[in-house]
């Protein structure tokens, strides 16, 4: 009797496990690829197949080949949805999955910013790209799970609870030389850190010790940097730099050396849906030279998407140096001029609000502004053989005093300001999937020798007055593909009689006449270590735009818009 009972017992559980599989088969399931519009696969995308009355029916994150796969679905009218950090998420509608379907849904998502992102959002740095903190997706356990560095290595780390919890990081150390211009002589030696978080965050650290090239009483310069950034929820982010700056080697008018300033810099990026992002912040900062100065420096940045290739924004700033969230990219912060303007110590300020439309076509872009600045102070640029009494001579009678570089002879000071207004025209196209090039025209004013005035040393501000100007430029972008060479080149044209820059917050402003920063990694079998690169770093390499003029004792100076500077070194990353 008990041989017929295990039989009918073990012949029940085959039936009921074959039961089970048939109605395992009978589920519906969805799979695809995740893409961005460039094509390129999507490590670490939210897919969610939702129901018809809004419940969650399944979830999955991408692989690395952009791939999902949500199983055990019954039948039913479903939406597919793909969203990811600055993404526009991307919806499937209205699909009808029957017992056992195996649904393919691919998905294509686009970025808020894919229209603007090769614009240089800030005033060029000569170690770019040296961030890679700010292209992070999250897995739901706010786990870094995808990293994109600026120079386009991948970094993935695992989302895995059960792995462990170590950061990546990433070191650099470089060696620049060469006649870098004001503050930025001689021989720089550079040590940066980037390391990334357990919760996603990024944490950079960057020092830079200068010393001059031929022997010199004063000590070396240091800058001291670091920056804080962090992904927030919606799609935002926010970072903090934190940076600090000695240069024993300045001069001010009273004969004091020495500059010494710290600064604080915060930005922080929101999406208000899917039509709009918005960025605000600013810099925070004290110097002091003969005196101090302080103050802060404001922006704020609003664009709105009301369709898929339009583009409408809003854009006010204080400063030419920061005046958006991708103006922390870098840590490494321009030396700020502080010197007597009026008899008391100042730095540069103005006003600049900016309305524009954009219009994306195909992968190119069009956009036209038009802005108005309102400049209270102006900084100017100069060199040649600046000697301490020249100097001293500066700043008297309630003029304007000089801030100069003893161990190069160029100097800055500060002239009156000016109103203006004008248009900016930009068009950009790509050349490959990594090369861009763009042309601006733009109009405005700069300054210029009054009519039938000689410039003099000590009425330099005196001697300028507003000029209404063109400018135009062509600049590329990118990277050489085969040789992994990055390049940065421009050439922006304006009047040679203009010693400032024709709408100076423009993204070009700073590379008058030609410039370029050059980035190439050398390779020589197993000789060379993996990760050394050679760079070049030149603004206005012709030379061109200068103003000649005498001082007192005979000596030849000139002012420029951007006087010439060359340079050169290795970096070594590891």
């Amino acid at each position: 009797m008990q041989r017929p009972q295990v039989k009918i017992a073990f012949l029940s559980l085959m039936l009921l496990t074959a039961a089970c599989r048939v109605a395992v088969g009978q589920g519906a399931t969805v799979s695809g690829v995740v893409r961005d519009a460039e094509g390129v696969a999507q490590l670490g995308a939210l897919v969610q197949v939702i129901a018809a009355d809004s419940a969650m029916a399944g979830t999955a994150f991408t692989d690395l080949h952009g791939r999902y796969f949500i199983p055990h679905l019954v039948p039913g009218q479903y939406q597919v949805r793909a969203s990811a950090a600055l993404f526009v998420p991307a919806l499937r509608s209205n699909l009808q999955l029957r017992s056992g379907a195996q649904a393919v849904v691919n998905l294509t998502l686009n970025t808020l910013f894919e229209s603007a992102t090769w614009l240089p959002a800030e005033r060029r740095k000569a170690d770019e790209p040296g961030d890679d903190w700010k292209w992070t997706l999250r897995s739901a356990a706010n786990r870094p799970i995808l990293r994109l560095a600026d120079d386009g290595d991948v970094i993935v780390v695992s989302s895995s609870a059960t792995e462990s919890s170590k950061g990546a990081e990433r070191a650099r150390t470089e060696m620049t030389a060469g006649d870098g211009g004001f503050g930025s002589n001689g021989v720089h030696t550079v040590f940066a850190i980037d390391k990334v978080l357990d919760d996603g965050a990024g944490l950079t650290l960057h020092m830079d010790v200068g010393a001059p090239i031929q022997p010199s009483s004063v000590g070396p310069s240091t800058e001291v940097a670091t920056g804080y950034g962090m992904r927030l929820g919606m799609g935002g982010a926010a970072r903090t730099v934190l940076s600090y700056q000695s240069h024993p080697e300045m001069m001010g008018p009273d004969g004091s050396s020495g500059l010494q300033s710290m600064q604080i810099a915060s930005a922080q990026q929101m999406q208000l849906g899917d039509m709009v992002d918005v960025e605000a912040g600013g810099t925070v900062y004290v110097v002091r030279t003969s005196g101090y100065a302080s103050g802060s420096r404001p922006f704020l940045k609003v664009n709105a998407h009301p369709t898929g290739t339009w583009t409408v924004g809003y854009r006010m700033a204080t400063s030419q140096e920061l005046q958006s969230f991708a103006g922390l990219d870098t840590v490494k912060r321009e030396l700020p001029v502080a010197t007597v303007y009026e008899g008391k110590m100042q730095t540069e300020g103005g006003l600049h609000q900016e309305f524009s439309v954009g219009r994306k076509t195909g992968r190119g872009f069009v956009q036209i502004a038009y802005y108005r600045d309102s400049l209270s102070r102006v900084a100017i640029a100069g060199g040649g053989a600046l000697s301490a009494a020249d100097i001293a001579e500066t700043g008297q009678d309630g003029g304007s005093g000089i801030l100069a570089d003893s161990t190069t002879g160029n100097f800055r000071f500060l002239g009156d300001g000016y109103k203006t207004q004008g248009l900016n025209l930009t068009v950009s196209e790509p050349l490959s999937s990594n090369m861009w090039i763009a042309l601006e025209y733009g109009t405005g004013a700069g300054l210029a020798e009054k009519d039938g005035v000689v410039i003099a040393l000590p009425t330099l501000g005196a001697s300028l007055a507003p000029r209404s100007a063109q400018t135009a430029t062509i600049a590329l972008r990118g990277r050489v593909i085969r040789s992994g060479t990055t390049v940065r080149a421009a050439y922006r044209w304006q009047p040679t009689r203009l010693v400032t820059a024709v709408d100076p917050y423009a993204p070009f402003s700073d590379q008058a006449y030609f410039s370029c920063y050059l980035r190439q990694a050398l390779r020589l079998g197993s000789l060379l270590p993996p990760g050394l690169d050679a760079t070049i770093d030149v603004t206005n390499l012709l030379a061109q735009g200068y103003r000649p003029f005498m001082s007192d004792d005979g000596q030849m100076l000139f002012l420029a818009q951007s006087p010439r500077t060359i340079q050169a070194g290795l970096a070594f990353t590891f």
